[in-house]
C-alpha cells in the first residue's frame, strides 16, 4: 500500500496554489444571510481573519456602559483587538442567531436588528451566557457585490 501511494503522505494533502478567487469566507458574502453565517462561523471556530472581512474599514461598534451610563464606541482597530482577545481568551464560543425583530434593506443597504444568544466558556467553572440583539448596519460595495458590517450597536443587557 505504501508504495502506491509514493512519496506523499496521505494526512498531508499538498498546498492548493490555484488562483481560483476564492476568499477566506466560508459562506458567500454577496448576501446578508452569508454575513451572518461567517458571523457565527467565526465566533464559533474562533477565526479572526473571517470575522475581519465582515467588518468595514470604517466599521463603529457601540455597546452601552450600564455602570458609567454613557454609550462606549470604537472602531475596526480596536474591535478587532477586543475580538481577537475574546477569541483567544475563551475555550469555548457558542454563538445562536434567533430572530429578527426588523429587517430593513435596500439594493446597497440593511438595518437588520436580530436575536442571539452566546455562551463564552472561559473554563469549565466560568461561563457566561449573554441574551441579547444586534443592531447592524451592513452596506453592500457595489463593485465587488459584498456585504460587509459598518455599524453594529449592541442592544444587550449584558
Amino acid at each position: 500500500m505504501l508504495s502506491a501511494l509514493g512519496c506523499k503522505n496521505p494526512f498531508a494533502p499538498a498546498l492548493d496554489t490555484s488562483e481560483s478567487g476564492s476568499t477566506s469566507t466560508i459562506s458567500d458574502l454577496k448576501t446578508v444571510e452569508g454575513v451572518f453565517q461567517n458571523f457565527q462561523y467565526a465566533y464559533v471556530f474562533k477565526d479572526t481573519s473571517i470575522y475581519g472581512e465582515l467588518v468595514a474599514g470604517d466599521f463603529i461598534f457601540t455597546y452601552r456602559d450600564y455602570d458609567q451610563g454613557v454609550d462606549v464606541s470604537w472602531g475596526r482597530d480596536e474591535d478587532l483587538k477586543t475580538t481577537y482577545g475574546l477569541f483567544q481568551n475563551s475555550q469555548r464560543l457558542d454563538l445562536i442567531w434567533n430572530n429578527e425583530v426588523l429587517d430593513s434593506r435596500d439594493s446597497l443597504s440593511a438595518i437588520i436588528v436580530r436575536a442571539f444568544n452566546l455562551t463564552i466558556t472561559f473554563n469549565p467553572t466560568d461561563v457566561v451566557r449573554i441574551n441579547g440583539r444586534v443592531n447592524l448596519t451592513l452596506r453592500k460595495d457595489p463593485v465587488s457585490e459584498k456585504w460587509a458590517i459598518v455599524k453594529w450597536i449592541d442592544e444587550s443587557n449584558f
